[in-house]
C-alpha cells in the first residue's frame, strides 16, 4: 500500500513540477487554463497544447444556441405553442450554462461582448433570410461592424 501511495505521489509531483506546463498556476483537474485564453491539457504524459482553446469552442457554441432561442422565440407564438417553447427554454438553458462554463477561463467582458455579438449578428441574419427583415446596405455595414469587433475582441484576448 505504501509503495502504491509513493508512486501516485511521485506522478502527482511530475505534473505540478514548475516549469512542467507553461502558464500553469495550480492543480485544476484534467485541464489548466491559461490567462490568454489557452487550455493545457494533461494525460499521463508531459503537457500539450490545445490549437483552439476548448473555452472559446464552448463560446461559440453558446453563441450559436443563442442564435437558436433568439429566433425560436418567434415560433413560440407567446410560449403557446409547447414544443418550440420547450426548444426556446432548453436553448436558453444551454447557452447561459455553457457561457458560464467559459468564463472560468476567458475574461468576463470579453466572452459575454463576444456571447452577444454572435447572437446578434445571427439573429440579424437569420432575421434577413426567415423573416424578410430589410437587409439595407447600412444595416449590412453595421453587422459588419459587429463581426470586427467580435474578431477583435478573440484576437486581443
Amino acid at each position: 500500500m505504501a509503495a502504491l501511495q509513493a508512486t501516485a505521489s511521485r506522478r502527482h509531483d511530475r505534473l505540478l513540477r514548475p516549469g512542467r506546463l507553461p502558464c500553469h498556476t495550480g492543480w485544476d483537474g484534467p485541464a489548466a487554463s491559461c490567462r490568454d485564453g489557452r487550455t493545457i491539457i494533461r494525460r499521463d504524459g508531459p503537457a500539450r497544447e490545445t490549437g483552439l482553446s476548448l473555452a472559446w469552442i464552448l463560446l461559440l457554441v453558446a453563441g450559436l444556441l443563442e442564435i437558436g432561442w433568439a429566433i425560436g422565440l418567434k415560433y413560440t407564438d407567446g410560449f403557446t405553442r409547447p414544443l418550440p417553447s420547450f426548444l426556446t427554454g432548453l436553448s436558453m438553458v444551454a447557452s447561459v450554462v455553457l457561457l458560464g462554463l467559459a468564463l472560468r477561463t476567458l475574461p468576463v467582458g470579453t466572452a459575454y461582448a463576444v456571447w452577444t455579438g454572435i447572437g446578434t449578428v445571427g439573429t440579424a441574419l437569420l432575421g434577413i433570410a426567415l423573416f424578410g427583415e430589410p437587409a439595407t446596405a447600412a444595416r449590412l455595414a453595421c453587422i459588419g461592424l459587429i463581426v470586427a469587433g467580435i474578431l477583435g475582441l478573440k484576437l486581443l484576448a
